[in-house]
């Protein structure tokens, strides 16, 4: 086993959440992450190896900045050109090469940086009874973080997949990587695909 996995091999409850890889943040967008058309192939590879375990998540934006309350609804005044009384909705849909896993794979929406506010993924979960989780898709230092804190902090063991993750920000990519390593050593791991791949077998 990797020393990248110092926790083992993965319970057969592992799952895989994809945070966010929609059309939003790629080119085109006001809120494009370059590198997400980079990761879609290990993101496939991930999500295909048991599509009926993993989920998508989707940021959707508010209709109008006024919607929000308090500073999102200034967040929304800055990037007014995302709300979606303004952009085309279709750019709130995942990447077509991984519109295609679903269904089975499941889809959750949410409004906010962490998908864990969702009653929709709670229940999600606890019909899988869900003990780990294998985290790809965008950003690293924004959605990729709330979604890992939140996993910490409801004990999920948590495996990052260092190039299936992007952000528009190579600084904050590198920043927070070098933070799940070293701060929460005990309770995150960080490895590439094929060191994952070969530890979750379904």
């Amino acid at each position: 086993m990797s020393p990248d996995l110092k926790f083992g091999p993965f319970s057969p409850n592992t799952v895989h959440i994809c945070v966010d890889m929609q059309r939003l943040f790629g080119p085109a967008s006001a809120w494009c992450s370059p590198w997400t058309e980079r990761i879609i192939p290990v993101v496939e590879e991930i999500a295909g190896r048991c599509p009926e375990r993993t989920v998508f998540t989707r940021f959707i934006t508010p209709e109008r900045a006024e919607h929000m309350p308090g500073m999102w609804r200034r967040y929304y005044q800055r990037w007014h050109e995302v709300t979606r009384g303004e952009i085309d909705t279709g750019m709130l849909d995942l990447f077509p090469r991984l519109k295609r896993f679903t269904p089975p794979a499941a889809v959750i929406d949410k409004t906010t940086y962490s998908p864990f506010a969702s009653g929709e993924l709670t229940a999600w979960r606890s019909e899988r009874s869900v003990e780990g989780l294998i985290v790809t898709g965008a950003e690293t230092d924004v959605c990729i973080l709330a979604t890992v804190l939140s996993a910490v902090d409801r004990g999920y063991r948590v495996t990052i997949v260092t190039d299936g993750i992007c952000s528009s920000s190579a600084p904050g990519h590198d920043a927070l990587l070098g933070l799940y390593h070293e701060r929460f050593s005990e309770q995150i791991e960080a490895a590439d695909a094929a060191v994952v791949l070969d530890a979750w077998r379904v």
